[in-house]
Parts: C-alpha cells; sequence; structure tokens
C-alpha cells in the first residue's frame, strides 16, 4: 500500500498497525524537529512517541493530502506548544531558597539571649497591631507556615506575609530603642 492507501485504511478501519506502518518511516525526521525546538534528546523522544498517541484520533477526522509535511507541520506546532507551556510554568530553585533560609537562621551576630531580652521582646510584642502580633506568634514561636497562618486567621495569604514582615520590622526598631535606653 502506497501512503496515501494507508491513510485512507486507517481512516476508514483505525487499524493502528497501518498508522505505525505510515509514521514510522518519518520518526528520526520528526526527531530532529523536535530537537531543533525543545533541545532535549529526552523531551524529543518523548515528543515523537506524544505525537504518535495524537494523531490516533486526529487523523480519523482530518483531511490530510500530503502526509509528509502535514506530519511536519503537526510535529513543529506541538514543539511550539510545549515550550509555551514551559515558559507558563514558573521554576523555583528551592535549594538556593533553603540555603538562604538556613544562612539567615545561623548568623554568627545571634548572642544568647538572657532573661531581660525576654522581656523586652515581650513588651515589643504588646506594640504590634493585632494582626502583626497574632502572625508573628504563629510564624516564629509556634513554627507555622504561611498557609497554615492564613488558614487559621482567615487572613489572605499576602496578608499574613506582610503582616510577618511589618511585626518583625517593627519588633527590632522596638528592640533597639529599649536596647539603647530609648
Amino acid at each position: 500500500m502506497n501512503e496515501k492507501e494507508l491513510l485512507q485504511h486507517y481512516k476508514t478501519t483505525g487499524d493502528l498497525s497501518a498508522l505505525g506502518k505510515l509514521y514510522s518511516p518519518y520518526m528520526s525526521l520528526l526527531y530532529g524537529v523536535c530537537f531543533k525546538y525543545l533541545q532535549d534528546p529526552d523531551r524529543s523522544q518523548d515528543a515523537v512517541m506524544q505525537i504518535f498517541e495524537e494523531l490516533i484520533p486526529k487523523l480519523r477526522h482530518y483531511e490530510v493530502d500530503n502526509f509528509k509535511s502535514w506530519l511536519h507541520v503537526y510535529s513543529k506546532n506541538y514543539c511550539l506548544m510545549q515550550l509555551r507551556k514551559d515558559k507558563r510554568m514558573t521554576q523555583v530553585d528551592i535549594e538556593d531558597n533553603l540555603f538562604e533560609s538556613e544562612q539567615k537562621l545561623n548568623t554568627s551576630e545571634e548572642a544568647k539571649w538572657e532573661e531581660r531580652d525576654f522581656e523586652k521582646l515581650e513588651g515589643c510584642m504588646q506594640t504590634l497591631n493585632e494582626e502583626q502580633k497574632e502572625c508573628v506568634r504563629l510564624f516564629y514561636l509556634e513554627q507555622k507556615c504561611y498557609k497554615d497562618i492564613a488558614d487559621l486567621t482567615g487572613y489572605d495569604l499576602n496578608k499574613v506575609k506582610s503582616a510577618i514582615q511589618n511585626g518583625k520590622r517593627n519588633l527590632k526598631i522596638c528592640m533597639e530603642r529599649k536596647e539603647n535606653g530609648k
């Protein structure tokens, strides 16, 4: 059977072996197209297989005159869509953020706290507004994450972050004033 006959046979019968015979001569060509766009051998191989799977329902509905050129354009569009999806996904390197958090936790400036320091802190906590006081207490003393604090308080996630940041800054200012005797 030639290409047009294989295509027509698949369209009428849904015979996957006919589609396989039609598709297999173009696999290396498609791999080259995918690699050109995706720049990754594994993703390119996966794309070639995914394209085949997508052809199973599509070729039964589309009218294709020149299979090779149609397949080339379809593959190119598939890869471009994959690249668009990648751009929409935000990637965060958690290792960098963990290291930064560890650095903040283990600063060499930290000295041992004495009882009077805790008393100053308690006094400064009372100067915070209710949102800041509640969020700072939950975050630092009860070690809750932002999401848990938002769930517990009913505050918006951004409001929780803001309350913690502002509360921490206000505590620092208050503690420095008390340290300097003001």
